[in-house]
């Protein structure tokens, strides 16, 4: 006789679920996972345990999503659980455009040095064109980028072990720690020093036990990953701007029901925002709780790292990125290069 499944097996099997809801009739539920790359107590993981709280909330349970900090300790980190997502083995993750561009190249748009005036700027030119333009670039790989769910890291800064960056001859042949993307490797290399690509989850003890020189990254990740036991130096060059998109495997996202996906968003909306603000404000505050820390701030000379990057570096990456999103961006931001 042949066996057919039950129901509830193939429910099960799609990551859903029945229970009942002060009536004996059952109801569908659905249960998910978040990774995120930072750990407990950062503004992130605190902005996304709130959203999926809320949600749990609002959808009376039928939305159960768990948040796992630091990517569970997945090994490879970030670019494993984009693969996942893509493969629909995870359904949420917050990711930023540099790591994003693995699978959807014009993501790395969002990292492109020197680019972006203000976080003001990058906010506006997501909420438009730009950002609907990488919307359906995503959408093309099997990926939904939430409207209005980028969360702020931040302008990213040079952090060392032994000795402050006043201009940029002073990288020369240092190892500078960098995430597993092509453009940070690119952007240092031609800077004049050594990449080292490592997960955010190795950073602090490469820096730790001298692997490598320094790090590149918006202040709040030095307080958050207690980067500041371990560097003695942060030089202010404002040389990239990052934050995280949130991210669902498009496949999920599509199978939720339509109420559901809308009290996502409204909290997916509410909760960036009050990220944003808060990592702002920490960022703020860490140019004088690091000095307490023991740590040296100064600002370097801007302008010798930009006439590193003046021949092929832009020309390159437009290429790459492509001239869609490149135009999209010009048409905001000025004139690249």
């Amino acid at each position: 006789m042949l066996h057919r499944p039950s129901r509830r097996a193939l429910l099960a099997g799609a990551g859903i679920s029945l229970f009942a809801i002060g009536s004996p009739r059952a109801q569908v539920a659905w249960q998910a996972k978040q990774y995120v790359n930072q750990p407990v107590g950062s503004p992130l993981f605190t902005a996304l345990t709130d959203i999926w709280a809320a949600v749990r909330t609002q959808t009376k349970g039928r939305l159960d999503v768990t948040v796992y900090p630091q990517n569970n300790n997945l090994p490879g980190s970030d670019p494993a659980a984009l693969k996942l997502l893509q493969a629909g083995e995870l359904e949420f993750f917050a990711l930023m455009g540099g790591l994003l561009s693995a699978a959807v190249p014009a993501m790395d748009v969002q990292g492109l040095p020197f680019a972006f005036r203000s976080i003001k700027q990058v906010y506006a030119l997501d909420d438009g064109p730009l950002g609907r333009y990488l919307d359906s670039e995503c959408t093309a790989r099997g990926i939904h980028r939430m409207s209005h769910g980028l969360f702020q890291n931040g302008f990213r800064q040079m952090n060392m072990r032994e000795r402050a960056i006043h201009k940029v001859d002073d990288l020369a042949g240092q190892k500078i720690r960098v995430p597993d993307g092509e453009m940070f490797r690119d952007f240092f290399r031609t800077l004049g020093a050594e990449p080292v690509s490592l997960n955010i989850d190795q950073l602090y003890a490469a820096l730790k036990e001298g692997r490598v020189d320094g790090q590149e990254n918006p202040l709040v990740i030095a307080e958050t990953n207690k980067l500041y036991e371990v560097t003695k130096y942060i030089s202010m060059t404002d040389h990239m701007w990052s934050g995280f998109n949130m991210i669902a495997n498009r496949k999920y996202w599509s199978g939720l029901p339509e109420d559901i996906r809308r009290i996502v968003g409204k909290n997916v909306t509410k909760h960036v925002d009050l990220q944003r603000q808060a990592t702002d404000d920490l960022n703020r505050r860490l140019e004088t709780k690091l000095v307490e820390r023991g740590m040296a701030i100064n600002k370097a000379d801007r302008a010798s790292f930009r006439a590193k990057l003046k021949g092929d570096f832009y020309p390159r990456w437009k290429k790459q990125i492509g001239t869609k999103a490149w135009s999209l961006l010009e048409e905001g931001a000025g004139r690249i290069g």
